[in-house]
């Protein structure tokens, strides 16, 4: 007897729904075609288990299993479900097996039967609603995240019997209902972290409100101790909150990755990943056999920080230059291509010599001569121009730190920001994939950043003066026009230049002599 069920499988950010057929015929032997990997392949003796358990047995006969489409490779073990149900209803062990056809199912089994959970849940669920399915029955710790899905019903079970008892009518299971824009505006504003416990700073606090004002990438430089790690942590806190949209991309690419907390709907808040400077090509950018998304997608619509930056790999930090252009990265196999998403605002640190005391105010620095230039070289020129601001922390005095008053909270910051990214959004209406002024293409510099007489003077004054590198133009312009924004007017002014100007102290002429 043949029997179809549907499961799914998901490639990049989208899922693919698979046909699982299952015939039951006279013979021997057990048969898995279709490209399956040796995970799927071993869910023979995980049904067979649980078959026992159950009460049920396995076919003795000959099993034949296609996954098709059959020239696309299969991976993991949520297809034991799907593949379960079918041998039961192919050898006649369960009545009304035409009605599986009208669900997606997924679930990896324990030999006992209980049904573990699966990555990528909230793709299938949208490839399930497009494609009209019934329903939708997977793991119940998967189920909060698929229920966001409107139009389809999701049925979250935890014991293979519960959907054995489902398809014999002795069971009803309830379909699970989320009231996603309720849950995800209720936690958008709940921040760990907030800028109003920073002492002093306030230089440092206007250049990440630039930041984040204009989606720039920033890096912030100073000694040990000063700060830096603690200022990053707080920039999503001023970040404008994510759209609907904007948040269902976010938690489709940790959904795929798996990286998603239980009972979880959709990520309300903007990510922040700090992967450590041992971190490998592959696990920044994505990768694997069957692609991955890597750390840049994990940070997308959110922030990648990079603490001390010239200890990441030089090979690591140069995978990141195209991505950061594109804002997306592609993953290239002999079979596929997987492109993932990668817009992400760059936040790095690092100290600005070996012993980290170059510059500073109090502190000698001890390295010898030359040092502080070859410990810059780690990171590579076209990197750093990829950089908008660059941002010297200074160690905060005694007087700041015993300061009983707070200073200015994220909350503050964050409706300035907000403001300024929707006058950005209005000027870049009719340009689509361009959302803020870091995304700027450079043909629109003329007609977006004009300057006066003044300005001009002013900044080829400063690019002869600093020596600054002629592909820092474009990023000064830039910043500029977010500095410009912040103040509500429509003209950049020559302060607003001069202010700009004064973050481009890293570039190779203006650093370290």
């Amino acid at each position: 007897m043949l029997v179809k069920t549907y499961g799914s499988a998901v490639y990049g950010v989208e899922a693919l729904t698979i046909t699982v057929e299952v015939n039951v015929t006279s013979g021997q032997k057990f048969y898995m075609v279709g490209l399956p990997d040796n995970a799927v392949k071993e869910s023979e003796q995980r049904i067979e288990s649980t078959l026992k358990s159950i009460g049920y047995y396995m076919p003795r006969t000959k099993v034949i299993i296609n996954l098709a489409p059959a020239d696309i490779k299969k991976t993991g073990t949520a297809f034991d479900l799907p593949i379960a149900l079918a041998i039961m209803g192919a050898s006649e062990q369960l009545p009304n097996a035409e009605r599986l056809a009208e669900y997606v199912i997924m679930g990896e089994l324990s030999l006992d039967g209980n049904v573990q959970p699966i990555k990528g849940a909230l793709p299938i669920a949208i490839t399930a609603r497009k494609e009209k399915f019934k329903g939708l029955i997977l793991p119940g710790q998967n189920c909060r995240e698929a229920g966001m899905v409107n139009n389809l019903k999701v049925y979250g079970v935890g014991h293979i019997s519960e959907v054995i008892d489902f398809f014999r009518d002795e069971h009803t299971l309830t379909p699970i209902e989320v009231n996603t824009k309720e849950e995800f505006y209720q936690s958008q504003y709940s921040f760990e972290f907030d800028f109003s416990d920073v002492k002093g700073q306030e230089n440092i606090k206007r250049a990440l409100e630039i930041a984040a004002a204009g989606g720039h990438n920033a890096i912030l430089i100073g000694p040990p101790g000063a700060g830096k790690t603690m200022l990053a942590k707080r920039i999503p806190s001023i970040l404008p909150p994510l759209s609907l949209q904007e948040a269902l991309e976010t938690t489709k690419i940790h959904s795929v990755a798996g990286k998603l907390p239980a009972d979880t709907t959709l990520i309300s808040r903007r990510p922040f990943r700090s992967p450590h400077h041992t971190v490998s090509d592959a696990a920044l950018v994505g990768g694997g056999g069957v692609p991955q998304p890597g750390e840049i997608s994990l940070a997308h619509n959110g922030v990648l920080f990079l603490d001390e930056l010239p200890e990441f790999k030089r090979t690591v930090l140069e995978v990141m230059r195209q991505p950061m252009e594109e804002r997306k990265v592609t993953i290239s196999r002999a079979k596929m291509a997987i492109d993932f998403p990668a817009s992400f605002m760059l936040i790095a640190s690092m100290n600005p010599c070996p012993c980290g005391f170059y510059n500073h105010p109090e502190k000698e620095c001890s390295c010898a001569p030359g040092a502080v230039q070859k410990y810059l070289n780690k990171v590579s020129g076209p990197l750093l121009d990829r950089i908008d601001l660059h941002v010297e922390v200074t160690p905060v005095p005694f007087s700041a730190l015993a300061m009983q008053k707070a200073g200015e909270g994220s909350d503050t910051i964050r409706k300035r920001v907000i403001k300024a990214r929707e006058i950005q959004a209005a000027r870049y209406g009719n340009n689509p994939g361009i959302y803020c002024n870091a995304q700027m293409e450079s043909k629109m510099l003329k007609e977006i950043c004009v300057i006066d007489t003044a300005g001009q003077n002013l900044l080829k004054a400063a690019m002869d003066k600093l020596n600054l590198s002629a592909r820092a133009y474009d990023r000064i312009l830039k910043v500029a026009r977010t500095i410009a924004d912040l103040a509500s007017s429509e003209t950049i002014e020559a302060s607003f230049l001069a202010e700009a100007i004064q973050y481009r102290s890293l570039d190779r002429e203006g650093w370290a002599g």
